[in-house]
């Protein structure tokens, strides 16, 4: 490196923006390059995991880090950070403060930790697994027996007063908590943009949609007014969830043209 010892490659830059402002490069630490390496050679174990030297970086008077590239495989972008002092009494002696690998702007490194129960992904789960609910949830509201038990007394006059309440919500006798409006449209949304969804080619090319197939298998509830379930054991939703405007070739009312009455009607004789 000759007489340039400020930090020779981009691999370094963000090690540089860290030096400390108005100092001045010392050069007895400047030129204890060796005794860096060898430093970090210790620390390492192997001299081969000590790449090339990448700079010096000033971090406060007469304290210096020289930085090396790490050619260990398996921290490519690292770099070995050796730091280096002078004692005000002899600044003569180069002293070894500190060695550690660090991270370099190309480093791969782990991504920022999350709780499990934000990590889940939808299909995540296993066999014997089990899945804790947040208690405020969104996607859940109070069942009938649970807002009966916190909310209303025995009088039945002060029942009827919450009848409106009542009317708007899925009653879910036996469940303390049942879907709630955003849960509802939330699995709408996520139902109708499915491949069983009214926008998918396969509906677009149908002959009719699942509304008035008599394979569709009508949902209870609010949701049972956009979708079913398809039974039909012939069309790739059987067993899904689908939206009543989704369609297939497998629709039950595609028969051949030439069909009698008595054969669109499922028989092919009349007794």
């Amino acid at each position: 490196m000759g007489e340039n010892w400020g930090v020779s490659t981009q691999l370094s830059a963000q090690a540089l923006a860290s030096q400390a402002p108005d100092l001045t490069t010392d050069p007895t630490l400047a030129k204890a390059i060796e005794l860096a390496k060898a430093a970090a050679i210790v620390e390492a174990g192997n001299p081969a995991f000590i790449g090339e030297h990448l700079g010096l970086v000033m971090e406060a008077e007469n304290l210096a880090t020289h930085l090396f590239s790490c050619a260990n495989k398996a921290y490519v972008g690292w770099q070995w950070a050796v730091t280096l002092a002078l004692t005000p009494m002899n600044k003569s002696t180069v002293t070894v403060t500190d060695v550690v690998l660090l991270p370099g702007p190309d480093s791969l490194l782990a991504p920022d930790w999350l709780p499990w129960s934000e990590r889940i992904q939808p299909g995540d789960l296993s066999p014997g697994d089990v899945l804790l609910v947040n208690p405020d949830d969104e996607r859940l509201a109070a069942g009938f027996a649970e807002f009966f038990a916190s909310e209303v007394d025995e009088d039945f006059e002060y029942v009827e007063e919450y009848r409106g309440i009542m009317s708007g919500w899925e009653l879910g006798l036996g469940r303390a908590r049942v879907l709630s409006v955003v849960g509802r449209e939330q699995a709408a949304d996520r139902w109708r943009g499915s491949e069983f969804g009214p926008a998918t080619e396969m509906a677009r090319l149908a002959p009719a949609t699942c509304s008035s197939c008599g394979f569709q298998s009508a949902l209870a509830g609010p949701l049972g007014q956009a979708f079913g379930v398809c039974t039909n054991v012939f069309s790739p939703a059987d067993g899904r969830v689908v939206a009543l405007n989704f369609g297939c070739g497998a629709h039950s009312g595609t028969v051949d043209p030439g069909f009698t009455p008595v054969e669109r009607a499922g028989s092919s004789s009349i007794e």
